[in-house]
């Protein structure tokens, strides 16, 4: 009998070929389909991994995006995919955005709106719910620690100035820069956008912790308070 190694890849079972074709050829040389395949490792008795795995992209629009934002409850909605499956698939996706955002031993330094967007992008990227983050920052604007004080719905997340000044104190910041995402996609403030900025940049005044900016994330964009002399 000949072995898995002696045949052709189109001998091989449809749910076996982005495995070997991954140690054969590379990641590289797999499609998104074939990569989240693997993930699932088998299909059903009527659709292989691999097509399971192009339907579940199908469905949003090709797009990895798309697919980050699916819960655990949206991709156990597909035919052959259960709990672990779909663990499994959030779980490989999360440590991508993760490894956008590793530690550095230069720490990163916020020198405008964009820093401070295009570093908070791996935490706040495709979330269907409202978080608050702070970037607590030294003289030289570098991130001594970046920390979520609070997550919450769609529309809104408390917020406590209190903590996030507590916090500041305990890592010696000298300014903070504040974010958080608005899971609709409009980068407009809301009133109460408004006037938390407001008390937390009086607060800030106060105990000599400037707040530099105030950035409202979307995943197409942001809205800076800094940019906007609203500061």
């Amino acid at each position: 009998m000949n072995s898995i190694d002696n045949l052709s890849i189109k001998q091989w079972a449809e749910e076996d070929r982005p495995r070997e074709k991954l140690i054969l050829k590379g990641r590289a040389a797999l499609s998104e389909a074939e990569l989240i395949a693997i993930l699932i490792g088998s299909g059903t008795p009527r659709i292989s991994a691999v097509d399971l795995a192009k339907s579940i992209l199908a469905a949003t629009n090709n797009d990895l995006n798309q697919l980050a934002r699916l819960s655990l409850t949206d991709l156990k909605k597909f035919n052959g995919i259960g709990e672990a499956k779909a663990v499994s698939i959030i779980s490989a996706l999360e440590l991508g955005r993760r490894r956008k955002n590793m530690d550095s031993d230069e720490k990163p330094k916020i020198s405008s709106s964009i820093d401070a967007y295009n570093y908070l992008k791996p935490n706040l990227l495709d979330l269907d719910h409202e978080q608050f983050w702070v970037l607590f920052l030294n003289r030289a604007n570098k991130i001594l620690k970046p920390e979520m004080i609070s997550a919450g719905g769609v529309s809104g997340t408390v917020v406590d100035a209190k903590l996030i000044f507590k916090k500041a104190l305990e890592v010696l910041a000298s300014s903070i820069v504040l974010a958080h995402n608005h899971p609709s996609g409009n980068r407009q403030p809301s009133e109460q956008d408004i006037k938390l900025t407001k008390k937390l940049k009086a607060a800030g005044l106060t105990l000599d912790i400037p707040v530099l900016d105030h950035i409202i994330f979307t995943d197409e964009g942001y809205f800076s308070f800094s940019d906007e002399s609203m500061l």
